[in-house]
């Protein structure tokens, strides 16, 4: 019987300490990678360094600061910064040519990897020892910063430098969804065989591309990776700055994997607003109650679809955070349309990564008939992401 009570106690006990634990765990404010500056400062002390990042490279528990004034602060010999797609402070708008320039509290020159230099050449990283990524993605494969990283990791694979990752949380991390990226349809908004929602952090996702070998002809790059501190796929994150300027909300960004599509159609989706992604329409009224007119916004779309023109369609401002990708909306508004054919531009199959999605469409295909024929392909991507991860 006192063994029985003995066993009881412990047994309560454990229960306790874990429970408090768990909450002392869930209450820690998570830290990106650059904000673990005791992980990756010794490695960076004597070295040049080459950064790439924008107005999403910040440490969010120290007032915003961003990580180049940070580095500076602390000594390290930043030599440049290189830009991706909406510039270094992300105010380009989405396509927006970003040129070469100076930044005017630092004096860094400041490199462009938009338009016709994706790729840093050797040239620009020959006088570099370390290349810093840095950059809040959103966990879609049409989220252009995943492929200014296998840019960059490619570049330095060839130059000999070294590929710091600074990571950061997947807000659309915890699930994997939509086509897989088919042979032949590789483009900037899709370098890689991976679904719509990769679920999948910039570090994990470096370590699937060295892993797999998808840099050009095989190559690995030195790669590390500064991981998030007390973060798990499944928690909600929310960003403290846009990532780019047509996704101004958490909302939007979790909506963004669904409405991207429309990007593809005749459709607007938004832009012109100061709710892009989360409303889809056309100057008809059989589209919709709901209406909305895009008009040019400096900073966000300066000419959007549409423009001046009075939409008709779906308010989707009142969806869950919680949710999920879903072809709903793309198949009600196409079905809504009777254009066939005409619905879709030529950046449809460019987006969606494959030119089965169109077809099945077209073809009058359910959600369900369509999801049915990604499920083998997704199963296979779980299966090699698994040995990916680092946030499980």
């Amino acid at each position: 019987m006192k063994q029985a009570k003995n066993s009881l106690l412990i047994g309560f006990l454990a229960i306790l300490l874990g429970t408090l634990f768990y909450s002392t765990a869930q209450s820690q404010e998570v830290l990106t990678g650059a904000e673990r500056a005791d992980l990756y400062l010794p490695m960076l002390k004597g070295k040049k360094v080459g950064l790439v990042g924008n107005q999403t490279s910040i440490l969010p528990q120290s007032a915003n600061k961003h990580v180049v004034d940070f580095l500076l602060e602390n000594g390290i010999e930043v030599k440049k910064v290189f830009v991706p797609e909406h510039g270094f402070r992300g105010t380009a708008d989405a396509g927006e040519k970003v040129d070469n320039s100076t930044d005017q509290k630092t004096g860094l020159p400041i490199i462009s990897l938009y338009g016709n230099n994706k790729k840093p050449s050797a040239e620009q990283i020959k006088d570099l020892d370390v290349v810093i990524f840095d950059l809040q993605d959103v966990g879609t494969r049409f989220f252009t910063y995943i492929s200014t990283m296998h840019y960059v990791m490619e570049a330095c694979a060839e130059q000999g430098k070294k590929v710091v990752i600074f990571d950061r949380p997947n807000p659309n991390g915890s699930y994997v969804d939509g086509p897989m990226l088919k042979k032949g349809f590789e483009s900037f908004v899709g370098m890689h065989p991976i679904p719509v929602v990769h679920g999948l952090t910039v570090g994990e996702l470096a370590q699937m591309i060295n892993g797999e070998k998808w840099l050009k002809g095989g190559l690995t790059t030195d790669l590390e990776v500064i991981p998030v501190a007390n973060w798990n796929r499944n928690q909600a994150y929310s960003l403290p700055v846009k990532p780019s300027p047509n996704l101004p909300s958490d909302l939007a960004i979790k909506l963004y994997p669904s409405t991207c599509f429309f990007e593809g159609t005749v459709m607007s989706l938004g832009r012109g607003t100061y709710d892009p992604f989360q409303m889809y329409g056309y100057p008809d009224p059989k589209f919709g109650t709901f209406t909305f007119t895009p008009v040019s916004i400096d900073g966000m779309s300066k000419t959007p679809p549409h423009q001046d023109k009075k939409c008709y369609g779906v308010d989707l401002r009142g969806e869950s955070l919680d949710h999920h990708f879903t072809l709903s909306y793309i198949l009600d508004a196409y079905q809504k349309s009777g254009m066939k054919e005409k619905f879709f531009n030529n950046f449809f199959n460019t987006l969606a990564g494959t030119d089965e999605l169109k077809k099945q469409i077209l073809a009058g295909k359910s959600e369900a008939e369509i999801r049915e024929s990604w499920k083998a392909g997704l199963e296979e991507y779980k299966q090699k992401r698994e040995k990916y991860l680092i946030y499980n």
